[in-house]
């Protein structure tokens, strides 16, 4: 049965999708089948299954994909997926369900260049609810009214073989996903809203590969406080790389090495010996036992870096007791967003919000402005906001401590 999205009826998209076939993918052979299936499909729904609690390399076990003729069970550590990544790069609309973990997988196993067909129907429903983080069970029951199982998830995906609940738990995150993406779709385009959509699912893509390229020496900007002195940076800085080659150099995950608290406890009491570095921190004391001397002389060394070999300071959030910019930034995303039919939360991040304000606040050029702001946002962004936002800069810089 051929459906247009705009006509697309649920109770129909919802028999095709228990009509698909389930297909174990197990040899080379059957990869070679999934790859040219994927070659004239179009589009298509996918999903991965890992382990990662105790490593720091995820352990990929199940991928699920379907095509809309097959669903397809890749069992991963039997297949070589190189040009089995290379196929879906190339198909015109993959679909996934909140694609963070699944992405990082990919460009970490694929080698591929960010990928510039992702629709994500968490941020697609994003548009339509406001609610930035709806899972997927929640939006089939919301909008298919459609209720799987979810309690699986954290269950051991490699071990072989699945039992019956593991499979139908990985066969339901990609059964009903195209149908849930063609009834998104629909509304989307019904409202005009589906470009703003797809553009904001490559920025997402994009921006997964990036943290993806992070090297060590940057990994600190995680952590950094805005309170700390250019010592406690330097400190920060050395902490967060040697935490990072250690946790990869032995696989397991960085709170395995240093949980957050201890870092912060760590660049805060300033420990010079074992014996303060067990009180004063809440680092494990097996870390201590074997990392111990190693970490005091990564830190030692960079305390003693001179001022000018120090990070730059890390500038404050905007705060102010004078309502006056944030009263007229908000309502300008309020006109903007009602004005084009998305939530406002959606329109303007907070975080884009703070980057933006830093951007003006240090008289940056627009180039510099997060790369949220600078693709359908940015005439809005340019010709409204910087100008409102310009009225008030001088409580801008006061309130983010410029001036």
């Amino acid at each position: 049965m051929a459906l247009s999205p705009q006509a697309a009826d649920i109770d129909d998209l919802l028999d095709l999708a228990e009509e698909t076939p389930v297909i174990w993918v197990r040899e080379q052979y059957q990869l070679a089948e999934v790859i040219e299936d994927l070659a004239t499909c179009g589009r298509v729904a996918l999903d991965t299954e890992f382990i990662k609690r105790d490593t720091y390399y995820p352990r990929l076990a199940l991928v699920q994909l379907n095509t809309g003729k097959a669903i397809y069970l890749l069992d991963a550590p039997k297949l070589p997926l190189a040009e089995f990544w290379q196929a879906v790069s190339e198909v015109d609309i993959a679909i996934w369900h909140a694609c963070g973990e699944d992405l990082g997988i990919f460009y970490l196993l694929s080698g591929c260049p960010p990928l510039t067909n992702i629709f994500d129907t968490q941020i697609a429903l994003s548009y339509l609810t406001g609610q930035l983080q709806m899972g997927y069970q929640q939006a089939l029951a919301d909008i298919l009214e459609m209720h799987i199982d979810k309690e699986h998830s954290q269950s051991d995906w490699l071990i072989r073989p699945l039992s019956d609940e593991q499979e139908q738990y990985a066969i339901d995150d990609v059964r009903y996903l195209p149908a849930l993406y063609l009834v998104i779709e629909a509304q989307l385009k019904s409202s005009g809203l589906y470009n703003y959509v797809w553009e904001d699912c490559q920025l997402y893509a994009a921006e997964l590969y990036d943290i993806q390229q992070v090297e060590d020496d940057e990994m600190y900007l995680g952590l950094a406080d805005y309170r700390y002195t250019g010592e406690q940076l330097a400190m920060l800085k050395a902490l967060a790389a040697w935490r990072e080659a250690l946790a990869r150099a032995t696989n397991q995950p960085r709170t395995f090495v240093i949980k957050k608290q201890a870092v912060r406890e760590i660049i805060t009491e300033q420990p010079s010996n074992l014996r303060e570095l067990a009180h004063k921190t809440t680092m494990h004391r097996s870390m201590i036992r074997l990392y111990g001397e190693e970490l005091l002389s990564v830190i030692q060394q960079a305390k003693k870096l001179a001022p000018d070999h120090q990070p730059p300071p890390i500038l404050a959030p905007y705060r102010s007791k004078d309502k006056a910019l944030a009263n007229a930034v908000q309502d300008a995303i309020k006109k903007q967003a009602a004005l084009l039919g998305v939530p406002n939360n959606v329109l303007m991040r907070k975080k884009w919000l703070n980057e933006l304000y830093e951007v003006i606040a240090t008289d940056q050029p627009i180039a510099n402005l997060p790369e949220g702001l600078s693709g359908w946002r940015l005439n809005w962004v340019v010709d409204t906001l910087i100008p409102i936002i310009n009225t008030h800069k001088d409580e801008l810089k006061l309130g983010m401590g410029v001036i």
